[in-house]
């Protein structure tokens, strides 16, 4: 099963029924909580009280059963007939066969329709290992992988504080419960759903230009609940939201392997020497074998070499030249807004 999200644009009267039955499932939604807390309740027990609720208040007869049945599973129903009256923005195709249509309303007034259809089965696709690649994510380059190639770091909440920061401010003295408090409210809404929307594009894009090009991802499996407690960097791992590109990923890729995350920073991608360093040493510098290239290509090398060993394969990354980050040529994949970019 595959959700599709899209845009609706309703009229008028579409919006205001839409409206009412949003409200309307709500209503039962909170009927069924009041019920819920004096023992645990299945579909079934609530399905059954929806029968009971109907025969006390008869204008729930009026709404769509098939709707009124689904804000036992989910908070929000919806009703599929209402779609086919609705223009709505298809940017992509799905499958015909349609289980489930759910009429949501994000925080900025938009409405969306997510649609869950059933997925034919097909074949397990043929794995190449040749094709694999090991990804080292991070706050300066939001990707740096075995092949040479890096992805700057939006950091698209960072980008937009001052604007967040001014909109907050509006928010806190305006008078609560006033429409001008609700208006600037609204508006601060806005800005995170741009951002939001900013973020989720970057790394659609980014994922399935992977997705394309390698058959394996090889990437680090991160302790992400223990990295936010670094206060200084906190708020630049939750604005990279590296969880929610791995996902992508995951869903995307013939195949996505985790390798544990120790050392790869530290060991040497040519000799398998220790080389210590800071989060301030950009460069690795092995003084044994004499690799000079940057932290996170080595990590992404190493990445891969784990990974590989994993399913015991031979194939190792090319020999590295003694160069540095900057001499490292040139190269670029064509893809919307140059995603690939190198040293």
């Amino acid at each position: 099963m595959r959700n599709y999200k899209f845009r609706l644009y309703p009229t008028v009267q579409q919006e205001s029924r839409l409206q009412n039955n949003l409200n309307v499932c709500k209503w039962v939604y909170n009927k069924f909580v009041e019920k819920a807390q004096k023992s645990f309740l299945s579909r079934n027990d609530m399905n059954y009280i929806l029968t009971e609720l109907k025969q006390s208040e008869p204008w729930l007869y009026n709404y769509h059963s098939k709707m009124l049945q689904m804000v036992s599973t989910q908070l929000e129903g919806a009703e599929k007939a209402n779609i086919e009256l609705i223009r709505i923005k298809k940017h992509r195709d799905t499958p015909d066969n349609i289980k489930q249509v759910i009429v949501t309303k994000s925080k900025s007034c938009k409405w969306y329709a997510c649609l869950t259809c059933e997925l034919v089965k097909v074949n397990p696709p043929k794995i190449d290992f040749t094709k694999a690649v090991g990804i080292d994510v991070g706050i300066k380059s939001f990707v740096y992988d075995s092949d040479g190639y890096q992805t700057p770091n939006p950091l698209n909440l960072k980008k937009m504080l001052k604007p967040l920061v001014r909109v907050q401010r509006k928010v806190s003295r305006r008078v609560k419960g006033s429409n001008n408090r609700l208006k600037t409210i609204r508006h601060l809404q806005r800005i995170h759903e741009k951002i939001t929307n900013k973020r989720k594009d970057f790394q659609h894009k980014l994922s399935s230009t992977y997705a394309n090009h390698y058959d394996v991802v090889f990437v680090e499996d991160l302790q992400l609940t223990n990295m936010v407690k670094n206060h200084k960097l906190a708020q630049n791992i939750m604005d990279s939201s590296w969880g929610t590109f791995l996902q992508k990923l995951e869903y995307k890729c013939k195949l996505l392997i985790k390798v544990p995350a120790r050392n790869t920073t530290i060991d040497c991608s040519r000799c398998g020497s220790k080389v210590p360093k800071n989060l301030a040493v950009r460069i690795h510098s092995c003084n044994k074998c004499n690799l000079v290239i940057d932290r996170d290509y080595n990590a992404s090398i190493n990445i891969l070499q784990k990974g590989l060993k994993i399913f015991n394969q031979n194939k190792l990354p090319q020999e590295l030249r003694e160069v540095t980050p900057v001499e490292i040529s040139m190269r670029s994949m064509k893809q919307e807004d140059n995603t690939f970019r190198c040293w």
